[in-house]
Protein backbone atom coordinates (compact mmCIF):
# COMPACT_ATOMS: atom_id res chain seq x y z
CA UNK A 1 0.00 0.00 0.00
CA UNK A 2 1.89 3.43 -1.12
CA UNK A 3 1.55 6.04 1.09
CA UNK A 4 1.78 9.39 0.42
CA UNK A 5 2.30 12.18 3.17
CA UNK A 6 0.90 15.69 1.94
CA UNK A 7 1.22 19.27 2.95
CA UNK A 8 5.23 19.33 4.48
CA UNK A 9 7.38 22.45 4.59
CA UNK A 10 8.98 21.85 7.95
CA UNK A 11 12.46 20.89 7.36
CA UNK A 12 13.60 18.96 10.35
CA UNK A 13 9.73 17.47 9.99
CA UNK A 14 10.79 16.76 6.22
CA UNK A 15 14.05 14.84 7.55
CA UNK A 16 12.14 13.02 10.08
CA UNK A 17 9.50 11.62 7.68
CA UNK A 18 12.20 10.82 5.38
CA UNK A 19 13.35 8.61 7.38
CA UNK A 20 10.36 6.47 7.69
CA UNK A 21 10.20 6.47 3.76
CA UNK A 22 6.94 7.13 2.70
CA UNK A 23 6.11 6.60 -1.42
CA UNK A 24 5.03 10.17 -2.13
CA UNK A 25 5.91 13.38 -0.54
CA UNK A 26 3.56 16.25 -1.50
CA UNK A 27 4.12 20.32 -1.18
CA UNK A 28 1.37 22.57 -1.47
CA UNK A 29 1.63 25.98 -4.14
CA UNK A 30 -1.30 27.53 -2.85
CA UNK A 31 -1.54 30.68 -1.24
CA UNK A 32 -5.43 30.17 0.41
CA UNK A 33 -3.59 27.02 2.31
CA UNK A 34 -2.12 27.36 5.69
CA UNK A 35 0.89 24.71 4.17
CA UNK A 36 1.55 26.62 1.31
CA UNK A 37 5.30 26.55 0.32
CA UNK A 38 6.43 29.77 -0.68
CA UNK A 39 10.25 29.24 -0.62
CA UNK A 40 12.88 26.58 -2.04
CA UNK A 41 13.23 23.67 1.09
CA UNK A 42 16.67 23.06 1.63
CA UNK A 43 16.69 19.38 1.68
CA UNK A 44 17.89 16.67 -0.30
CA UNK A 45 15.40 13.98 -0.65
CA UNK A 46 16.09 10.41 -1.84
CA UNK A 47 14.64 9.45 -5.62
CA UNK A 48 12.68 6.40 -3.98
CA UNK A 49 10.24 8.81 -2.47
CA UNK A 50 8.50 10.77 -4.99
CA UNK A 51 7.72 14.74 -4.70
CA UNK A 52 4.50 15.96 -5.08
CA UNK A 53 3.77 19.46 -6.05
CA UNK A 54 -0.15 20.34 -5.32
CA UNK A 55 -1.87 22.70 -7.53
CA UNK A 56 -5.12 24.52 -7.61
CA UNK A 57 -6.09 26.14 -10.50
CA UNK A 58 -2.82 28.02 -11.51
CA UNK A 59 -1.82 28.58 -14.72
CA UNK A 60 0.27 26.14 -17.00
CA UNK A 61 3.06 28.89 -16.27
CA UNK A 62 2.91 28.85 -12.65
CA UNK A 63 3.13 24.88 -12.41
CA UNK A 64 5.83 24.05 -14.85
CA UNK A 65 8.12 26.94 -13.47
CA UNK A 66 7.25 25.45 -9.64
CA UNK A 67 8.00 22.12 -11.40
CA UNK A 68 11.70 23.36 -12.46
CA UNK A 69 12.38 24.95 -9.42
CA UNK A 70 11.71 22.35 -7.11
CA UNK A 71 12.43 19.38 -8.89
CA UNK A 72 8.63 17.49 -8.85
CA UNK A 73 8.17 13.73 -9.79
CA UNK A 74 4.55 14.74 -10.07
CA UNK A 75 1.84 17.60 -10.41
CA UNK A 76 -0.95 16.74 -8.30
CA UNK A 77 -3.92 19.29 -9.69
CA UNK A 78 -6.76 19.56 -7.10
CA UNK A 79 -9.09 22.25 -8.59
CA UNK A 80 -11.01 22.32 -11.60
CA UNK A 81 -8.45 21.90 -14.23
CA UNK A 82 -9.47 20.32 -17.74
CA UNK A 83 -8.29 17.03 -19.69
CA UNK A 84 -7.13 19.22 -21.90
CA UNK A 85 -5.11 21.33 -19.20
CA UNK A 86 -4.22 17.76 -18.12
CA UNK A 87 -2.89 16.97 -21.50
CA UNK A 88 -0.97 19.75 -21.73
CA UNK A 89 1.29 19.60 -19.33
CA UNK A 90 1.47 15.39 -19.64
CA UNK A 91 3.29 16.23 -23.26
CA UNK A 92 5.65 18.44 -21.40
CA UNK A 93 6.79 15.25 -19.73
CA UNK A 94 5.37 15.69 -16.70
CA UNK A 95 3.51 12.80 -14.67
CA UNK A 96 -0.11 14.03 -13.58
CA UNK A 97 -2.08 13.33 -10.05
CA UNK A 98 -5.67 14.44 -10.78
CA UNK A 99 -7.84 15.23 -7.69
CA UNK A 100 -11.28 14.69 -7.31
CA UNK A 101 -13.73 15.75 -4.52
CA UNK A 102 -15.99 13.16 -4.39
CA UNK A 103 -20.19 14.01 -3.05
CA UNK A 104 -22.75 11.25 -2.36
CA UNK A 105 -23.94 11.92 -6.33
CA UNK A 106 -20.57 11.94 -8.31
CA UNK A 107 -20.39 11.03 -11.63
CA UNK A 108 -17.26 8.89 -12.22
CA UNK A 109 -17.75 8.66 -15.96
CA UNK A 110 -16.18 12.50 -15.46
CA UNK A 111 -12.86 10.89 -14.73
CA UNK A 112 -12.95 9.45 -18.29
CA UNK A 113 -11.64 11.97 -19.92
CA UNK A 114 -8.52 12.07 -17.73
CA UNK A 115 -7.38 8.68 -18.13
CA UNK A 116 -4.92 9.65 -21.07
CA UNK A 117 -3.09 12.28 -19.50
CA UNK A 118 -3.14 11.01 -15.34
CA UNK A 119 -0.85 8.63 -13.73
CA UNK A 120 -2.99 8.22 -10.63
CA UNK A 121 -6.32 9.83 -9.87
CA UNK A 122 -6.99 10.84 -6.05
CA UNK A 123 -10.36 10.42 -4.86
CA UNK A 124 -11.30 13.67 -1.93
CA UNK A 125 -13.91 14.43 0.55
CA UNK A 126 -15.86 17.11 -0.63
CA UNK A 127 -15.45 20.52 1.52
CA UNK A 128 -15.16 24.03 2.45
CA UNK A 129 -11.74 23.97 0.86
CA UNK A 130 -9.58 22.31 -1.98
CA UNK A 131 -7.97 19.99 0.32
CA UNK A 132 -6.79 19.18 3.80
CA UNK A 133 -10.85 19.61 4.96
CA UNK A 134 -10.15 17.13 7.71
CA UNK A 135 -13.38 15.04 6.68
CA UNK A 136 -14.32 12.01 5.40
CA UNK A 137 -16.79 10.29 3.07
CA UNK A 138 -18.53 7.39 2.18
CA UNK A 139 -15.85 5.14 0.47
CA UNK A 140 -18.26 2.51 -0.93
CA UNK A 141 -19.16 4.74 -3.28
CA UNK A 142 -15.86 3.99 -5.17
CA UNK A 143 -17.45 0.90 -6.28
CA UNK A 144 -18.87 3.20 -9.07
CA UNK A 145 -15.27 4.06 -10.27
CA UNK A 146 -14.76 1.52 -13.06
CA UNK A 147 -11.90 3.34 -14.56
CA UNK A 148 -8.04 1.65 -15.34
CA UNK A 149 -5.85 4.72 -13.74
CA UNK A 150 -5.12 3.80 -10.14
CA UNK A 151 -6.29 5.62 -7.31
CA UNK A 152 -5.05 6.86 -3.93
CA UNK A 153 -7.59 7.12 -1.27
CA UNK A 154 -8.01 11.18 0.60
CA UNK A 155 -9.68 12.91 3.08
CA UNK A 156 -10.09 13.36 6.82
CA UNK A 157 -7.73 10.02 7.49
CA UNK A 158 -6.53 9.10 10.84
CA UNK A 159 -4.99 6.61 12.86
CA UNK A 160 -8.48 5.80 14.27
CA UNK A 161 -9.38 4.97 10.61
CA UNK A 162 -6.70 2.10 10.22
CA UNK A 163 -8.95 -1.32 10.13
CA UNK A 164 -10.92 0.33 7.77
CA UNK A 165 -9.11 1.17 5.67
CA UNK A 166 -7.16 -2.26 5.59
CA UNK A 167 -10.78 -3.56 4.73
CA UNK A 168 -11.38 -1.43 2.02
CA UNK A 169 -11.04 -3.23 -1.72
CA UNK A 170 -11.17 -2.06 -5.03
CA UNK A 171 -9.29 -3.09 -7.87
CA UNK A 172 -7.31 0.07 -8.66
CA UNK A 173 -7.18 1.42 -5.24
CA UNK A 174 -3.05 1.67 -4.31
CA UNK A 175 -2.52 3.63 -1.71
CA UNK A 176 -3.73 6.61 1.11
CA UNK A 177 -2.87 9.79 0.73
CA UNK A 178 -2.65 11.44 4.10
CA UNK A 179 -2.45 14.99 5.51
CA UNK A 180 -4.29 16.80 8.81
CA UNK A 181 -5.34 13.91 10.43
CA UNK A 182 -1.20 13.46 11.02
CA UNK A 183 -0.63 16.86 11.78
CA UNK A 184 0.47 18.49 15.17
CA UNK A 185 -0.03 21.99 13.79
CA UNK A 186 -0.16 23.27 9.76
CA UNK A 187 2.43 21.68 8.11
CA UNK A 188 4.24 19.77 10.53
CA UNK A 189 3.42 16.13 10.94
CA UNK A 190 3.16 13.22 13.64
CA UNK A 191 6.19 11.61 12.22
CA UNK A 192 5.45 8.84 15.24
CA UNK A 193 1.72 8.29 14.75
CA UNK A 194 2.57 8.13 10.69
CA UNK A 195 5.30 5.91 11.23
CA UNK A 196 2.40 3.38 13.45
CA UNK A 197 0.12 3.39 10.74
CA UNK A 198 2.19 2.74 7.77
CA UNK A 199 3.43 -0.68 9.49
CA UNK A 200 -0.02 -1.39 10.51
CA UNK A 201 -2.04 -1.08 7.09
CA UNK A 202 0.66 -3.39 5.57
CA UNK A 203 0.69 -5.76 7.93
Amino acid sequence: MKIKVCGMRDTENIKELIAIQPDFIGFIFHEKSPRNVSEKLDINIPKTIKKVGVFVDKSNDFITKKTNTFKLDYIQLHGKETPIFCTKLNKKGFKIIKAFRIKTDFNFDITKAYENSCDYFIFDAFGKYAGGNGITFNWNILQNYHGNTPFLLSGGINKTLTESIKKFKHPKYIGIDINSGFEIAPAKKNITEITEFKQKINS
